[in-house]
């Protein structure tokens, strides 16, 4: 069986890119150790992970260096998220039919690792998030297991050889990101490389531990890890400065306090876009709306129904 499933995930990747096969092998398998080397050459401080093989160590370190040598530019990044609004997660991760998707760049900017495909759209797996996993002190105590992997060979791969994931239902999955979301977490879906050029995970990410919106944030949007939702939100003349949207929620800091006016204010440059303060408002003051200078939302029935296949 683990060799059928091997050869599935070899076969899912076209001849002109099978030499991506050997590194999304080591990534899907060894996601937390992966994530643990990225974070540590970033400069973050991480907990102590049981050693791998030489050999396999330090093709980890070639993957992640590659990986970094791209990121500078919207043309050669091969690693990198886009922001989602709950909504359109669940939509993400509740496809009933295979889904082949090539977005327009107003949606996903990047000109490589860009497609939504989804093959057994109801395969999904859930494991402990490698960010937290790293982390000396994370935000949410174990299992973490707040990431998505999504269709086939992927998460039938994982399931099988990454001990950190398993299998689960779409509603689980669902439960997930309702879970996540409530947590105050962004949904953020992430394309890459070495696993097709297409979406792999969903990810429920904050900005204490996890690396995409923490390097976000640090390099405070110059190096393009991430594109934003689509949306931005909006505070109306309701909000009585009670603060809960800005506490510990905003977790790109778009959101501050004005004290003489005693009401919150947003930043549009670092609004993203993913909702959380909407749901966070406890007298519905806030609200999302569509920005077109922050692209399209990942809104994949919006996508089907436009023909963008």
């Amino acid at each position: 069986m683990h060799h059928e499933i091997t050869k599935a995930l070899y076969d899912a990747y076209p001849l002109e890119h099978k030499n991506d096969f050997f590194a999304g092998y080591l990534y899907l398998k060894y996601t937390q150790h992966f994530l643990t080397l990225s974070m540590q050459a970033s400069g973050f401080t991480t907990r102590e992970l049981p050693k791998l093989d030489e050999g396999i160590d330090e093709m980890l370190h070639f993957l992640n260096q590659q990986i970094g040598d791209a990121a500078m530019s919207y043309d050669t990044s091969v690693y990198h998220g886009k922001v989602l609004k709950l909504q359109d997660a669940i939509k993400l991760v509740t496809q009933k039919e295979d889904v082949n998707v090539s977005p327009p760049e107003k949606v996903i900017p990047f000109k490589v690792a860009r497609d939504v495909i989804l093959h057994n759209p109801d395969s999904i797996v859930v494991g402990t998030c490698p960010c937290r996993g790293a982390s000396e002190n994370p935000c949410l105590p174990p299992p973490q297991e707040v990431c998505l992997f999504l269709g086939d060979p992927y998460a039938s791969f994982m399931a099988h050889h990454n001990e950190h994931y398993r299998k689960i239902s779409q509603e689980e999955a669902v439960k997930v990101l309702e879970f996540s979301h409530e947590k105050g977490f962004v949904q953020t879906a992430y394309f890459e490389q070495s696993v097709g050029n297409r979406l792999d995970a969903i990810c429920n990410c904050c900005d204490c531990c996890c690396l995409g919106i923490k390097m976000w944030n640090l390099l405070e949007g110059t190096v393009p890890l991430l594109a934003p939702s689509g949306y931005v939100c909006e505070i109306s003349d309701e909000c009585d400065g009670c603060g809960a949207c800005a506490e510990n929620t905003c977790r790109f800091h778009a959101i501050s306090m004005d004290d003489e006016a005693q009401k919150a204010v947003r930043s549009f440059e670092k609004c993203m876009g993913c909702g959380v303060c909407v749901d966070v408002c406890p007298i519905g003051a806030i609200s999302l709306r569509r920005e077109p200078s922050k692209g399209d939302p990942l809104d994949i029935e919006e996508l089907k129904s436009r023909g963008n296949l």
